[in-house]
């Protein structure tokens, strides 16, 4: 299937009713064709992988385009200045986690870039790389419990971010380590109590909510 194939999908499967609901969960609609998000990936499943076509349909821009892109491409082709690139074009949350759920955190550089965009200033790198440790910790398998606590410096870093899509971000990558295993649920808990005592709205906020979870009768049921 060529771009214009899989643009042309695109046209015919979105509908006006999908673009209007794109704006209640904070997704920019004015390049966009409304199509359901289980539509597409049931449609990239008859795709496969293509990386050319991932590389061609990002390239076009729109949101659908881009989010079939993440589908297609091949994590072990995406080099990392495509990676780069492809994240500094990031314009929403949708986009942003998709990619890093889907894609980024399946890349032989996944713990390095992380880092990295973590550290970024710009909104939605910055989520990018809180995100990739969300994914991370669901994903990946193998990882060591010592390459997440050592992220906990870029947590201590982006708790004073005021950006409620980074602020979240950091929130949901703090849960989803601290619901890892019992020992990254106990060193979660000890990041999310010092946050919790700091002088910063945002930094407490994020501390309390951790806590709230990763102290549950629920999460802590895992571990029994």
């Amino acid at each position: 299937m060529t771009p214009d194939d899989v643009i042309a999908w695109l046209k015919a499967a979105g509908t006006p009713a999908g673009i209007a609901g794109m704006t209640r969960y904070g997704i920019p609609n004015d390049n966009a064709f409304g199509v359901p998000m289980g539509d597409m990936k049931r449609k990239a499943k008859t795709l496969g992988i293509d990386h050319l076509l991932a590389k061609a349909l990002w390239a076009h821009g729109a949101y659908e385009a881009r989010t079939m892109a993440v589908f297609l491409a091949d994590p072990a082709a995406l080099t990392q200045t495509e990676a780069d690139a492809w994240v500094a074009d990031f314009d929403n949350w949708a986009i942003c986690d998709t990619a890093c759920f889907s894609l980024l955190d399946r890349t032989p550089y996944a713990w390095a870039k992380l880092r990295q965009w973590a550290m970024d200033d710009r909104e939605f790198v910055r989520r990018a790389g809180f995100a990739m440790i969300w994914a991370l910790s669901g994903h990946d398998k193998t990882a060591q419990d010592a390459v997440f606590t050592d992220t906990f410096d870029l947590f201590r870093m982006a708790a004073r971010d005021d950006r409620p899509l980074v602020k979240k971000a950091v929130d949901m990558a703090l849960r989803a380590t601290g619901k890892r295993n019992r020992a990254l649920n106990g060193a979660a808990c000890a990041l999310a109590e010092e946050l919790a005592a700091w002088d910063d709205k945002n930094a407490v906020w994020i501390g309390r909510h951790a806590l709230r979870e990763l102290q549950g009768a629920k999460v802590q049921a895992r571990f029994t």
